[in-house]
């Protein structure tokens, strides 16, 4: 009878909740504008001829290594940071090695590693979802083969110095350490160049969140030239299909686009997170375009009111240290005023800001 590897039986499906998707979407961290006008015009050009023929994928590595300024053997071209993950575990991991993550964080991380019968070393946050240095590097063994760090981090908003990651991948030379920016563009930090002389330092990217291209799945993995050249022999010659190929030089062509909308939403983290200390909501500042609120026993009535408002937001409560919590997609301004005069009525519907002063006079009392 025919079975799944051991390792692929006991992975836990992740299952994100896509199904009847219809509202505003602040809950996935997509673009709330979508792509540049310049990337729909190149896809209304497109023809049959380029869809009948496999996808070239190095003429537009060239152009993406340029734009970044790296060689282009130091770049390849994904299907989304997934599958940037999911080579790396590929090419480095062994049944019995070690991968370290912090959590709460990104879960296909844990699955993809999982799925090459590695063991997953969880290392948890530290207070207000600090990053546990110490304890990571304390975790070091001669197992361990993969370190992986989302800067900023998804669900917490949270970064981590580029000196701190540069010293993790100092300590643990025998590992591919792994650096998702996947929010590089809201948090304006990025260790890319360092790339160059860490052998065992990669960087993830992806055109899904400024660039407003989730649908097409595209993204970059970087790194040092020997090491990539090993990553590209389990990638696939065909991995990222031809539309996405064939838009991308629209997007980064179009920097005047995503640039306003980058400024439309640094703006209005700042607005959302004053609103929600206004609301009495706790949260933790956040580098990244989204805000992470921790609303506590209601975090599931808190989602289903946004929802019958039209908002659709993240009920992170199952996460690890995610207790009680829900993540706000950050959009535009008038996004933005739409989701705080829903919040208003929330809070106002729910109780919260009475449920909060109760427990400071509780915790006053003790």
């Amino acid at each position: 009878m025919l079975e799944a590897r051991e390792a692929v039986r006991n992975l836990h499906p992740y299952r994100p909740p896509l199904a009847g998707r219809t509202g505003l979407r602040l809950d996935f961290n997509e673009s709330t504008v979508g792509c540049s006008p310049r990337v729909l015009a190149r896809l209304r050009s497109l023809d049959s001829e380029l869809l009948a023929r496999y996808p070239e994928r190095e003429p537009v590595e060239k152009e993406v290594a340029g734009f970044l300024g790296l060689d282009p053997e130091r770049v390849l071209l994904t299907n989304g940071v997934d599958e940037a993950i999911h080579l790396l575990c590929s090419t480095y991991l062994d049944p019995g090695d070690e991968a370290l993550i912090v959590v709460p964080t990104f879960a296909m991380y844990a699955i993809f590693a999982q799925a090459e019968g590695a063991r997953v070393v969880e290392v948890c946050a530290g207070d207000n979802f600090t990053f546990p240095a110490t304890d990571l590097l304390a975790q070091l063994s001669s197992r361990t083969r993969l370190i992986a760090v989302a800067n900023p981090n998804n669900p917490t908003g949270s970064a981590v110095a580029g000196n701190v990651l540069r010293q993790i991948a100092q300590a643990a030379q025998q590992a591919a350490v792994l650096v998702d920016e996947a929010y590089f563009e809201f948090h304006g930090e990025t260790l890319i160049d360092y790339t160059r002389q860490t052998e065992n330092l990669f960087i993830a990217r992806t055109f899904s969140k400024a660039y407003g291209l989730a649908g097409l799945r595209i993204g970059i993995l970087a790194g040092e030239a020997r090491q990539m050249a090993m990553v590209r022999r389990v990638a696939s010659p065909y991995n990222v299909n031809a539309a996405a190929l064939a838009v991308l030089p629209a997007a980064l062509q179009d920097q005047e686009y995503v640039d306003r909308y980058v400024a439309q939403v640094l703006s209005n983290r700042d607005r959302l997170q004053r609103e929600l200390g206004n609301l009495g909501l706790h949260y933790w500042p956040s580098h990244a375009n989204f805000v992470l609120v921790n609303i506590g026993p209601a975090h599931a009535e808190f989602v289903r009111a946004l929802r019958d408002r039209g908002i659709l937001v993240r009920d992170r409560n199952s996460d690890p240290l995610c207790e009680g919590c829900v993540r706000l997609t950050i959009g535009t301004d008038e996004h933005t005023e739409t989701l705080i005069a829903a919040l208003r009525d929330v809070v106002e519907q729910l109780g919260l800001r009475s449920g909060l002063r109760r427990a400071l006079q509780n915790e006053v009392r003790a």
